[in-house]
């Protein structure tokens, strides 16, 4: 019976020394699978390809941006020449074709102001999302110039 007492003994602490090693292998594992995770997303989210692709699209919106405010100028501009051509006249005694005009100008008005505002406020939860280096002074990708605003506030409201 000595013997088995011994084996058993010999068997527990080896259980009592191996489950606790195995978890501390487990867990430096796992620790070290997240770390490398950690290294891939930065580098694939920073790499210069990666900072320039971003750059270019903050580019390309800001200056889809200015067209779609200068398309607002032009439609408001459509629809103040034709509101000073009627200027004493009552909207009900205009023309059919020139109140049929007015209402659809109206409506794209609305929807070019509708236009601008997602796509500012699309650029600027892009730009909140991290601290892009591109947009500050002296760190902007190869082969770019221009510095990118932070956030573009000005949401047309009337």
């Amino acid at each position: 019976m000595r013997t088995k007492g011994k084996v058993i003994l010999v068997v527990v602490l080896f259980l009592i020394l191996i489950v606790p090693l195995s978890l501390v292998i487990r867990s430096c594992n796992l620790a070290g699978k997240m770390v490398d995770d950690a290294f891939d997303t930065a580098y694939e989210e920073f790499k210069p390809s990666e900072l320039l692709r971003k750059y270019e699209w903050f580019k390309n919106a800001l200056a889809s941006l200015d067209a779609k405010r200068a398309d607002v100028k032009i439609m408001e501009a459509r629809i103040k020449s034709i509101e000073e051509t009627y200027d004493d006249t009552k909207r009900k005694d205009w023309p059919r074709d020139d109140r049929e005009s007015y209402n659809l100008w109206q409506s794209e008005l609305a929807g070019m102001k509708i236009s601008y505002n997602s796509t500012a406020a699309e650029y600027n939860a892009q730009m909140a999302k991290l601290n892009w280096r591109f947009t500050n002074a002296g760190d902007l990708p190869k082969g770019a110039t221009d510095v990118l605003p932070r956030e573009v506030r000005e949401y047309i409201t009337e």
